[in-house]
């Protein structure tokens, strides 16, 4: 498919096609709701506290946890320190630690002189007899929250007079009730982070940027005061049991497809998607952008994960490109090159170029060479599949591009993917089915009437529950991405044999190698050595096989 149209042309179909298509998003979102009184807390150096402070007499309360030793000892600076916050108290307890969020923050000081029960104590209730503070300012030199994505009410300015500038200024706003969305939901049902006890999943854990996500009573839980909607665990979870809610994983598809598949027909030419996000991303994104980039705008870059990516090639688009400006966590763009290396490789396994990239904002200024690239590369046929789940959809992604280039049917081995096999040594697995009750996704299952395990393949998320749940420890574990799509989606058998029937009535009650493990073991017990076969007997059966032996010989049995 050419492209025969100007710059200029193609400008005004990407306007055109944007502005027919919208994102389906839910018209009453769900929220949370912040309340503050304008109760502060200055954290820092007493004489840099005490001026801030000062500045913001016109709230409820404005607390000074002076922490650093004083910065000047010039005597009009001391002077201007003296004439500040006359009605602020300064406190020189040591900090324990700070927690929460816009109108609930807990500063738990040392308690000095008290016995070690009470050696810590709230600020707050000390110093404005309130259970929290509402606000933040925090101008230590390093910040008392060490966390990439501060939460709501938190400023950090250190000693930075620019920042502190724009804190004093918002800091008044502050004051009322606020909403913001729930950004993220959480689907128990089909979590990979534990089941009957068992750790398995852990990497949303790994990877939020505000510490909002938390293993509760064996189940994640995500914080909505402290989320800044970054995505990072949508884009890790394997099964989708995390998923961004604003837009929907299935609304972001069927946007982006809506915009690639009108794009491709109004313009006759295949276009690029570029991921952006809302705030420092956004402000880039011009109107002479290149024609044929279409701009998608998220919370965070990372709520397009490597489904998005793929099925955006699949359906048509040339090229995928993020934008990735200062303002992205570093544990955001760890989470997005170690996705894209993935995304590439597979790519590279089947033969075609690598199309997704993450930019920064001097390579934005400068894209009509990479663009043009693109344009030599293959055509893809645009893909009819709809999306479903993220795994299915994925995988169909996969599996149309790979159609379109080499039809390879490798398997490329990587580590640490969600994505792989279950390997079970067949000689010592009894068909237990202890996998199968901790697999969440169902990869695993059993032979229903006849001892068997089954596995299909592209079902597996790789979370270990299987390997750390199996009492004989037989299952082992290998991350990989297998493109022959029949045999990953064909249901394997990975072991079965017949059942073991009991030798009085003939019932089915266990399998071939579950019996004879339990003679192994335990029938050399004196238990058990005089009556061996009744291991070989189903519950009722054995039962009633002990009272016919205390029927014959009661003294016998006492004995």
């Amino acid at each position: 498919m050419s492209n025969s149209q100007t710059p200029l042309e193609l400008q005004q179909v990407r306007q055109q096609v944007l502005a027919q298509t919208q994102v389906i998003q839910n018209l009453i979102p769900p929220t949370v709701s912040y309340t503050t009184e304008g109760n502060v807390l200055v954290i820092g150096p007493e004489d840099l506290a005490r001026l801030a402070a000062g500045k913001l007499s016109n709230m409820a309360n404005a607390v000074i946890l002076a922490n650093e030793a004083i910065t000047s000892q010039d005597e009009d600076h001391l002077e201007s320190v003296m004439n500040a916050a006359v009605n602020s108290e300064s406190y020189y307890n040591k900090l324990i630690s700070v927690k929460g969020f816009l109108g609930q923050f807990q500063v738990t000081v040392e308690n000095e002189g008290s016995d070690k029960e009470q050696a810590a104590t709230e600020l707050s209730v000390v110093a404005i007899r309130k259970p929290h503070f509402d606000i933040v300012l925090d101008m230590s030199m390093t910040p008392c929250l060490n966390l990439e994505m501060l939460p709501p009410g938190y400023f950090y300015v250190g000693q930075d007079a620019d920042k502190l500038a724009d804190a004093i200024d918002q800091i008044p706003d502050l004051v009322g009730e606020f909403d913001k969305p729930r950004y993220v939901k959480v689907n128990s049902d089909i979590c990979a982070h534990n089941r009957n006890g068992v750790n398995g999943c852990n990497r949303c854990l790994n990877f939020c940027p505000a510490d909002a996500i938390s293993s509760v009573a064996h189940k994640i839980e995500i914080d909505p005061y402290l989320c800044h909607g970054a995505g990072s665990c949508t884009n890790a979870c394997p099964t989708g049991a995390i998923a961004f809610d604003l837009p929907t994983p299935q609304a972001l598809h069927s946007y982006t497809h809506k915009l690639v598949s009108r794009y491709l027909d109004q313009a006759q030419a295949a276009p690029v998607i570029l991921f952006h996000d809302s705030a420092v991303g956004a402000e880039l994104i011009t109107a002479d952008l290149v024609g044929d980039i279409i701009p998608v705008e998220l919370e965070e870059i990372t709520v397009a994960s490597i489904d998005h990516w793929m099925s955006a090639l699949a359906w048509g688009a040339r090229q995928v490109l993020i934008l990735n400006t200062d303002a992205t966590a570093p544990t955001l763009t760890q989470m997005l090159n170690g996705e894209l290396a993935l995304a590439n490789s597979i790519l590279d396994e089947m033969g075609q170029p690598q199309r997704i990239s993450l930019i920064d904002t001097q390579a934005l200024a400068s894209l009509d060479d990479r663009l043009a690239i693109s344009l030599d590369w293959p055509l893809i046929v645009p893909a009819a599949f709809e999306p479903t789940t993220k795994r299915e959809t994925l995988y169909a992604a996969i599996d149309h591009l790979n159609e379109q280039a080499a039809a390879t049917d490798v398997s490329i081995a990587m580590s640490n993917v969600p994505y792989g096999v279950v390997n079970v040594d067949v000689d010592k697995c009894t068909l237990c089915m202890s996998c199968v009750s901790t697999c969440p996704t169902q990869a695993l299952t059993d032979g229903g009437d006849s001892p068997a395990l089954h596995f299909v393949e592209q079902d597996c998320v790789q979370c270990g529950l299987c390997e750390a749940s199996c009492p004989e420890n037989v299952i082992s574990l290998t991350p990989q991405i297998n493109l022959d799509q029949v045999s990953r989606q064909q249901r394997q058998t990975l072991k079965e044999e017949p059942p073991f029937e009991c030798i009085r009535c003939g019932t089915a009650f266990a399998t071939q190698s579950m019996v004879h493990r339990m003679i192994d073991m335990i029938g050399g017990h004196s238990a058990f050595n005089a009556n061996i076969e009744r291991l070989k007997m189903c519950g009722d059966c054995r039962v009633k096989d002990m009272f016919e032996d205390i029927l014959e010989d009661p003294e016998k049995q006492l004995r």
